[in-house]
């Protein structure tokens, strides 16, 4: 991608800094301005992270999502760390993400879209600006992009440099990812192998071994019929999307390219980019920086949603109505979501747009424990789950996927589950910077269970517009 002999087709009244004379939340106060151009003049310089076609590929899939003729599932870290920057650790998140993929596939009859929220989802929201232990106050911990977990003010003090560090981990990752969705790993008869491990080694075990015998015996007949992975190259390999929400600017704007083949503007950091709850104005600044770049964009709504402004942003965000820019993702709280969710959806609705919508059951339900310590319960993530999927059953339109937090690592941060974590046993492996992720049993076991709401459940064949 290059902005050399082309020229920019940009929405009226913006450009690649337009943001920049705009209200803005959530951004670090760097005290030298100095170092964090000159960091930006050197990442505007790299080579993208991913490309134009891969995000126009992307765009394709979530409109089919739309339509039902897709699946979206979304998973990964809340936030990644620096320091668990290992082959393993991207290794085992894909396995998990592509293990759930084959099970949520079996269940909605269609294509599951694959995204991780990887490479790059190293920034976090925070409701406040400082942290106070003790007698002690220093500005909250943004992510590993941004300052350090360590409670210090050296660590807390914005280090523009760390956006390079971002960049160099987010191209590994990447580099990473291509290798594992190509090169054999994504074998889909050797993830329905894994699979069936993991079923045996459940405490449902029963529950889930008919399911697993049943996509067993589909592998089967397509074998039987000269499907294999000589002959059909999907059974091989997989596509493979990444993802971050879009919330350190400088970084996202240093990371954008102009597509020299239709001169557009694509921002290069991520396939997949989204607005959180926190940053949704549309009089915002991040509003305004999306709005000019072609990847599909993920909206969070939540509760304090407002109609007139979720209106706006699908004005501002996709004036032309194009199917598969826009990602509405539910975030209700499993208390809340039947009640929250249906005039939004009307709403929508009754723009005659079409977007897709995915549910997060994870940010609704997050609460403290009597030691202080954040969780989720696993029932009230799967309670938001069926929520989500009765509204849409209800209004006769067609849900389009899920976006989950989640590790392939054997941690212990969220209760309940199979195996029936409990508040004691979060002490064991609590490894989260931020918010609590699904272990890879829990998120296997989402699989299995959703996969079952889906097949109970007859497709509405309409779509959300």
């Amino acid at each position: 991608m290059s902005a050399a002999g082309s020229i920019s087709s940009v929405s009226p009244g913006w450009s690649l800094d337009s943001w920049r004379g705009f209200p803005i939340r959530q951004v670090p106060s760097y005290p030298d301005q100095a170092a964090l151009e000159a960091v930006e003049g050197r990442l505007h310089r790299y080579p993208p992270l991913v490309f134009a076609g891969e995000v126009r590929r992307l765009r394709s899939h979530l409109a089919q999502a739309a339509t039902g003729e897709a699946f979206v599932l979304q998973g990964g870290a809340c936030a990644e760390s620096f320091g668990e920057f290992t082959a393993d650790v991207v290794r085992d998140t894909f396995r998990v993400l592509l293990q759930m993929a084959v099970v949520l596939s079996y269940g909605a009859k269609v294509p599951v879209v694959k995204i991780g929220r990887m490479a790059g989802q190293y920034a976090k929201p925070r409701s406040s600006d400082t942290e106070t232990v003790g007698d002690v106050t220093l500005p909250s911990y943004r992510g590993d992009i941004i300052n350090g977990p360590e409670f210090t003010p050296q660590a807390r003090i914005p280090d523009p440099v760390r956006m390079e560090t971002g960049y160099f981990q987010s191209a590994g990752v990447q580099n990473l990812l291509r290798a594992f969705a190509g090169g054999g790993y994504a074998n889909l008869h050797q993830v329905h192998r894994w699979n069936l491990g993991f079923v045996e080694r459940s405490p449902l075990a029963d529950r889930y071994r008919a399911l697993a015998s049943r996509i067993d015996e589909t592998l089967a007949f397509m074998s039987a019929c000269g499907m294999t992975e000589k002959t059909t190259p999907q059974i091989n390999e997989t596509e493979f999307y990444t993802s971050h929400e879009a919330l350190l600017l400088p970084y996202e704007q240093a990371l954008t390219r102009i597509d020299s083949t239709s001169g557009e503007w694509y921002d290069c950091s991520a396939h997949f980019l989204w607005i959180g709850d926190r940053t949704r104005q549309p009089d915002g600044a991040h509003v305004e920086f999306l709005r000019g770049v072609r990847n599909p964009i993920g909206i969070k709504v939540g509760p304090t949603t407002q109609v007139a402004d979720l209106e706006r942003l699908l004005e501002i965000l996709n004036p032309s109505d194009e199917a598969g820019r826009i990602t509405l993702i539910s975030r209700m709280g499993s208390e809340k979501i039947r009640d929250a969710l249906p005039p939004l959806l009307r709403a929508v609705r009754g723009t005659g747009r079409t977007v897709t919508w995915l549910t997060d059951p994870m940010h609704g339900n997050t609460v403290s424990t009597s030691s202080k310590i954040k969780t989720r319960s696993f029932d009230a993530i799967m309670d938001e789950v069926r929520g989500f999927f009765d509204v849409f059953a209800a209004e006769g339109l067609t849900p389009g996927g899920v976006h989950i937090e989640m590790t392939g690592q054997d941690v212990t941060e969220c209760i309940g589950g199979a195996r029936k974590l409990t508040e004691h046993d979060l002490g064991d492996r609590y490894e989260t910077f931020c918010d609590p992720r699904l272990n890879a049993e829990q998120s296997l076991e989402l699989a299995f269970l959703l996969s079952e709401e889906l097949t109970g459940r007859p497709p509405a064949g309409r779509s959300v517009s």
